[in-house]
Order: structure tokens, then sequence, then C-alpha cells
């Protein structure tokens, strides 16, 4: 974890902080009701002492009015406290997802590193649902001791030795119970570790099921998800043996703590010490501390199992960032003028690269891996190893990666559609929820997607937009982008699924729509490319010729092979 990043601890510590007053008053009514609970067996004691043995109508009347009122105090207590503890809690796990998501979400990237998504997803509802139950855990833990406190006092004030045998017991028991959940914390860490993994590749296949489908690998797919969902169900059974441990070791100390007591008060009334009344307070008092222990063995297991969690929680939001914000503020008018010089990154080698503003320019290569790097580069989603990519004579690493993806933006080939209507996914991009999306609708022939559904526009997609077919899917996504009109628009082959004629109509309105904006076509489509100012030939990592689709096609043979092969 990089130094000066944020720690379980003071996640834990930004949980309870934000939610001080909800805890706070939880705290006090949980008090009020633990309380109360103590007083009831003191008060029964008491009714037998002054009124069963003195026979005093009078003085049982009392008593019975003093128990029904703390009943009607505890009962209430009880009712609004367990609403704000549970209010606090949640409020707290919300928080914390909120706090994921902006660093899920930041434009400098990096939190998603060395991690599947569906393990941000469990980080994201596991770990803060349990880092959440600390804020409600909290008063219930306060409520514990201050019920200890004054079971203490009550039996002071019946005998010092039985007081004092309660004051001097509870904190090495509340020092063994704090030994005894080390293990469970261990353990609870590796299973949420183990889960987390277990949705990552849930995700990954459910992710690439066609895919795996189509290729006659669903068997090796199930065996590895298999392998990983028993590795999760061994570590969960591990945690959960450890917590059935840890709760039966404390009650089990517990019970022995309130049997002695019970004993020594037993001892204290044949001895004629202490009173018919006292020994039935006593007692009832023993009885009574079973509740706080068994509270406080809870708190005990819930602060365990938070502590690994907020660790998981600050590893996610302590990732370093992919890139770093740079103080150049971004000019109100954006030309569009790309430059690179030297670019080496991954599969990239030396690139040297002038893009005019205004030009629609593209780029073929026959390697994946190579696309993908420059798409990285120019989205500044990461900095090149070597070389400067400039915006208008600007380099990126100067911009803020925020302001620098309002003026270059790269939709990748495989852009995920939301569970939302096709209208609002395409507005996704624009801002806002008003905004006229016909003409890129009709630049990327998504309109007539839309006119072949139920309720056209409005019709709401399922998750990834999976009710559509791929070439659907990708008219869609492309109307996206080019409704977002940026000053630079850069595109990854975004007609792979599409058919030839609907290619040549989408290569013809696409060139018309982003007239005098810069727009870069990553593709070895020849119907896009036929629509180009210029084509730039990337092998092996590095530009080997430039010229027109024509020219390249009569004189590349490389460019043949890839376009028209």
């Amino acid at each position: 974890m990089p130094a000066g990043g944020p720690t379980g601890g003071h996640v834990l510590r930004r949980a309870l902080g934000d939610q001080r007053r909800r805890v706070g008053g939880a705290s006090f009514l949980a008090m009020a009701h633990q309380a109360c609970e103590a007083l009831v067996p003191v008060v029964i004691g008491l009714v037998i002492d002054e009124a069963v043995a003195t026979g005093s109508s009078g003085a049982l009347l009392r008593w019975l009015l003093v128990l029904a009122v703390l009943f009607l105090v505890l009962s209430t207590c009880y009712r609004i406290s367990a609403r704000l503890t549970e209010g606090a809690g949640e409020s707290a796990a919300h928080r914390i997802r909120q706090d994921l998501a902006a660093r899920v979400l930041d434009p400098r990237g990096g939190a998603d590193t060395g991690r599947l998504t569906g393990a941000l997803t469990a980080v994201a509802t596991g770990d803060a649902r349990r880092v959440g139950s600390v804020a409600s855990a909290l008063p219930y833990a306060l409520s514990a001791l201050t019920g200890l406190a004054i079971s203490a006092v009550a039996l002071l004030r019946i005998s010092v030795p039985l007081g004092l045998l309660v004051l001097l017991g509870v904190p090495p028991l509340l020092w063994i119970g704090h030994l005894i959940s080390r293990p469970l914390e261990r353990r609870s860490e590796a299973e949420q570790e183990h889960a987390a993994h277990a949705s990552g590749v849930a995700a990954d296949l459910v992710a690439g099921l066609r895919v795996l489908k189509g290729i006659g690998a669903e068997p090796a797919a199930v065996a590895r998800y298999r392998e990983t969902s028993r590795g999760s169900l061994a570590a969960a059974l591990r945690a959960a043996n450890s917590r059935a441990w840890h709760d039966g070791a404390i009650l089990a100390l517990t019970g022995v703590f309130i049997a002695v007591i019970g004993l020594f008060g037993a001892h204290l009334a044949m001895r004629g010490t202490i009173s018919v009344g006292e020994l039935v307070a006593a007692v009832g008092l023993a009885q009574y501390l079973l509740g706080p222990f068994q509270l406080l063995t809870y708190v005990n297991g819930e602060v365990a199992q938070a502590r690994a969690s907020a660790d998981r929680i600050a590893e996610v939001l302590a990732s370093p960032p992919a890139v770093t914000a740079g103080a150049t503020p971004l000019p109100e008018r954006v030309a569009g003028r790309l430059r690179l010089r030297g670019v080496t990154h991954g599969a990239l080698r030396g690139v040297d690269l002038d893009i005019a503003a205004g030009s629609v320019v593209g780029v073929v290569t026959k390697d994946p891996a190579t696309a993908n790097d420059l798409l990285l580069c120019l989205g500044r989603e990461l900095d090149p190893a070597e070389g400067t990519v400039e915006l208008d004579g600007v380099p990126l690493t100067d911009l803020d990666p925020g302001d620098l993806r309002r003026a270059i933006l790269v939709a990748h080939h495989d852009a995920d559609l939301f569970e939302e209507s096709l209208l609002a996914n395409v507005r996704a991009g624009t801002g806002t929820g008003t905004a006229d999306v016909g003409p890129a609708l009709a630049a990327a022939t998504a309109d007539d997607v839309a006119q072949a559904l139920p309720q056209g526009v409005d019709t709401v997609l399922t998750e990834r937009g999976r009710s559509l077919s791929g070439g659907q899917r990708q008219r869609v996504a492309l109307a996206r982008a080019l409704a977002a009109d940026p000053p630079v628009l850069v595109v990854h082959d975004p007609t792979t699924a599409v058919d030839t004629v609907t290619e040549a109509r989408i290569a013809a309105r696409l060139r018309d729509l982003r007239r005098g904006r810069t727009t870069i076509l990553v593709t070895t489509s020849p119907a896009l490319l036929a629509g180009t100012d210029v084509v730039v030939v990337l092998d092996d990592g590095a530009v080997t010729a430039e010229g027109s689709h024509p020219e390249l096609v009569a004189a590349h043979a490389s460019y043949r092979t890839a376009v028209l092969a």
C-alpha cells in the first residue's frame, strides 16, 4: 500500500465519524435500555424485601409501578435505538460504497489494476457492509459496558466482595475475547479474498459466455469456476468454523463467570450476609449479565471481520493512479490537432504521427495489442513509457485526465451498453437528458435498430445490451460516441459485426456528421478507410506506410493483406 494512503483503521474511523450523530443517539438510547434492564432484578429484590417480606400493599404497588415505568422506558429506548443503529450501519456502508465508486471512476484510473470487475463488486458490497456494521455494533458495545457497570455498582451495594468479583473479572474476560478473535479476523479476510476472486471469475465467464460457446470451451470454463468456487467455499467454511469456536469459547467463559457469581451470592445468603431479596437480585443480575456478554461477543466478532474488510477497502482506495493530473487548463476551443513523437509503450515502437485538425484518419494494424496500446495512449488511460502525445501543441501529460477526455473520446471496440432505454444509452455521453441525438442515430444507422424494437428508442435494453444482436449493439455504441460530439473522436472497429451495405451507409454518414472535427478510425474495414483523408499503417508497432486508401491498396502488399483479405 502506498505511503500516506488510507489504512484499514482510517476506513473504520471514517465510517464511524460520518455517522457520529446517529451512533451517539443510538448509543445513548441503547445505554438507557441496558440500564433499565439491569435495574429490573434490583427492583424485584426490593419488592421481595420491602413488600413481600413485610406484607405492605402500598410498597408492593409502588414498586410494581416502578417496574412498569422501567419496562416502558426500556422497550421505547430499544425500538428507537434499533432503528438508529440499523440506519447508521446502512448509511456508513453506503458512504463507503460512494468512496469506492469515486475512486474507481477517478479519471486518473488505477483502481482496477490487477483486479477483476467482480472482485471490485465484492469489495463494494460485502466488505462495505461489514465495515458499515461497526457503526451498528458500537452502540451495542457501549450499552453492554453500561449494563456491566450498573450491575457491578448494584452488586457492590449488595455486597462489596460480589461487586469486586464482577469489576475484577470483566477486564480479563474482554482481553481473552480479543485474543480469541484474532484467528477469526485472519480467516474472515481470507474468506472475503476468495469470495471476491470467485465473483470476479463468474463475472468474467458470464461476459464471455457467447465466445466460450462458440469455441466449445464450456467444459474448461466450468472446471475453472468449479475450482475457484470450491476454494471460496473452503475459505467460507474455515471462517464459519472459526466464528463458531469464537462464539462458543466466549459463551463458555462467560457462562462459567456467571455461575461463579451466582454460587458466591448463594454462599453469602446462606451465611446471612445478604437478605433473600438481595440474593434474588444477585442471581437475577448474574442471569442478566449473560445478555451484555453476548452483545460483547457479537461486537467482538463483527469488529474482527470489519477490520479484515477495512484493510481490503483501504487497498482499493489507496491504489496508485495510472496517470497523474496535469496543471495546464484545456483551451476553451480545441482544434483537434494531434502529434505523436517517439511513442513507445507495450506493442508500440517509436511511433511518429501528425494528425491535422478536422481530418478523418484511418489507422490499420493487424496486431490487436498495437491497436489497444494506441487507444490507451490517445485516451491517456496510461502514459507512454517513452515519447509524447500532444493535443494542439500541449502534451497530454500536462492536462487533467478528466478535462482531456472531454476533448478526446476513445470509443473502444468492446464498449458496453447500460440497462436503460436505447435513447438513454445514446444520450449518456452528452451530459444532458434532452440532447437531440437524431443525427447521431442516423449516422450510425441506429435509427433502424430503434424502429425494429417494440417501444422504439424508449425500449429498455437488457444488461450490456444483450437483447440486441452484435451488429445492433455496435451501432448503438457508435451512435453514443457520435452524440457526444467531442473535438477528437477515436473509434476502434465500430462495424465488425455489421453487414457490408449498412457499413457503407455508416461510412458515408459518419464523415458528413464529423465534418470539421478530428476523427481517427482504428479499423481494417475497406468501407470506412475509403472515406478517410489519409491512412496510417502500423506494422510491428511502428509506422511503415502512409497515404490514401487507393494508393495503399495499389502499392502496399501488407496493407492489401490486412484490409482486403
